[in-house]
């Protein structure tokens, strides 16, 4: 489980949005043609280490994830909690270190079955409280949107699905494996520890049961 998000300011996201439509158009790919990990292939391997590179070579574009290893090692019932909860407090994990107090933030999710603006009302609510944001001055609103529709969530889902991909311990697929290895030599960590607390760049929580 990988819950994780790209962070970019307002003035720079329409910018960041068609430079990767022209990345994709540069290697002969429709421009709406939608960017998921699932979607990567050899013949494909160009585009997506072209998107990668773009990510880092892009000091307006940040990213942030909070990985749970092994699910199985959750213990909802000791904790007196749903697996919905789980979800929101690890969200409130992976934000909480690039809010800051005195700027406004507009949170886009990925529209995943029906009952997402539910989760999407719950979890601004508990974002809000959690930040002591009651006014919502801070998160200004939370939105669902589909992926295909914002080229910057396409980005994070391809960062997203790499970690992932890494610590289900998945070796089947050489282009994939490749993408990691690229994601490792640009962010300079192996993507199975923790990242320094302030790392601005590439942040990673790995989470670790307190039983283990």
């Amino acid at each position: 489980m990988v819950i994780g998000g790209i962070l970019c300011p307002e003035s720079k996201k329409k910018e960041a949005n068609n430079r990767i439509r022209e990345i994709k158009v540069e290697h002969g790919i429709k421009a709406d043609a939608e960017i998921k990990w699932n979607k990567v292939s050899p013949s494909k391997l160009p585009l997506y280490m072209d998107l990668i590179n773009y990510f880092f070579d892009n000091s307006d574009l940040h990213f942030r994830a909070v990985v749970i290893p092994d699910k199985q090692k959750l213990n909802h019932k000791h904790f007196l909690q749903t697996h919905d909860d789980f979800y929101y407090k690890t969200y409130f994990r992976m934000l909480k270190t690039v809010l800051e107090p005195g700027k406004e933030y507009c949170i886009y999710i990925d529209i995943k079955d029906t009952r997402s603006q539910e989760k999407v009302t719950k979890l601004h609510n508990v974002l809000c409280n959690s930040h002591y944001d009651f006014n919502r001055n801070i998160i200004k609103r939370i939105q669902q949107i589909r992926s295909h529709e914002v080229e910057l969530m396409g980005l994070a889902d391809l960062l997203i699905g790499a970690l992932s991909y890494l610590h289900r311990g998945l070796k089947e697929s050489k282009t994939k494996l490749a993408l990691i290895e690229r994601i490792m030599q640009r962010s300079r960590y192996t993507l199975m520890s923790n990242t320094l607390y302030r790392e601005n760049k590439f942040n990673l929580f790995i989470w670790k049961s307190k039983y283990e």
